[in-house]
């Protein structure tokens, strides 16, 4: 594979006023990536990222945070349903992009956006491709057990994280990596790898790139709030990755007697219990052990409905009754 060479800070930094840059994103980790363009001079024509969504306890209408760094820029933010129709595609030619570059934004690009800018539209992805593909790579590569990841700087293609490759760069999932955690440290690679691709397209004005090995492909479905709940019948191993996968969210959750209790740090325990899976075995300051299907599960963070995130030991304070040695904790309502 033929790589782009990595640069220095003063090279990823020097001003390329002839490229003109069309952005689409939305959510934080596409605003690390605008950042990084703002920062090196990229001059932006405009900011793609999805309509204002109901956030919130009173389910205002609220901007992504692309929008909001761009509105702080004064960039000229743009919020289409869809991309389809053909106006938008004329607003888009509008604009003269040299380049699109897209980062999470949530939105397909039609086959006829993709012609548009000249240099190709180029997208961020938070995975080695053509390992996972899709809209959750950070969580998957977690539950997977995987041992590393990176971000893809691909050329973009109509089927999905399917274009060709232009550059990689691995980053390690260590073993106390949450969804948050690597999503950050995911997010600076990706930026530094795109202003490394845009530094050589501005040098070069084409990109070398390879095709996708398509016996490799695995696919990082959506997230959905179900598959939230720990199945402790499962290994003490798998449930401890579903704690970190979904932290922050959709957060992992058990049920007791009483409540529903929503667990945001976990570890395994060398403890073998021939307890049935779900009981809670110890129950101390450090963490509540509850047996599995193959070891033990130690909660060390957990949350009851109405309350905030707590240490085990401040929960213990004024509920140990309800983690007591013998109850049972389900895997739903």
């Amino acid at each position: 594979m033929a790589e782009l060479s990595l640069l220095t800070k003063e090279e990823l930094f020097v001003p390329v006023p002839e490229l003109k840059i069309l952005f689409a994103g939305t959510p934080e980790f596409a605003t690390v990536a605008l950042n990084a363009l703002l920062a090196a001079s990229y001059p932006i024509v405009a900011v793609y990222t999805q309509p204002d969504r109901p956030a919130g306890r009173g389910r205002k209408p609220q901007p992504s945070p692309v929008k909001i760094r761009a509105l702080e820029h004064h960039l000229p933010v743009i919020q289409p349903l869809t991309l389809r129709d053909p106006h938008e595609h004329d607003r888009l030619r509008a604009f003269q992009p040299d380049v699109m570059v897209v980062a999470a934004y949530g939105l397909l690009l039609p086959r006829p956006v993709l012609p548009i800018p000249p240099l190709g539209c180029l997208n961020i992805h938070a995975s080695l491709l053509p390992r996972w593909r899709g809209a959750a790579p950070i969580q998957r590569a977690i539950l997977a057990g995987d041992s590393e990841t990176g971000i893809s700087i691909m050329r973009m293609k109509q089927r999905l994280d399917s274009g060709p490759i232009i550059v990689q760069r691995a980053c390690p999932i260590l073993p106390t990596d949450t969804a948050a955690t690597l999503h950050d440290r995911l997010a600076q690679l990706g930026a530094q790898a795109i202003l490394e691709t845009l530094a050589e397209l501005t040098r070069t004005k084409k990109i070398i790139s390879r095709a996708q090995d398509e016996s490799l492909v695995t696919y990082a479905a959506k997230l959905e709030k179900n598959e939230a709940w720990l199945d402790w019948r499962r290994d003490a191993v798998e449930l401890e990755r579903q704690v970190r996968a979904f932290n922050p969210y959709p957060i992992a959750q058990t049920q007791s007697a009483t409540t529903v209790i929503r667990v945001w740090q976990a570890s395994v325990s060398d403890l073998n219990s021939a307890a049935a899976p779900g009981t809670i075995v110890e129950s101390h300051r450090s963490g509540i052990k509850v047996a599995t299907g193959n070891g033990t599960l130690i909660l060390h963070k957990i949350q009851l409905p109405g309350g905030r995130p707590l240490e085990v030991f401040a929960v213990l304070n004024s509920r140990a009754g309800l983690f007591s040695s013998g109850r049972v904790l389900v895997s739903s309502i």
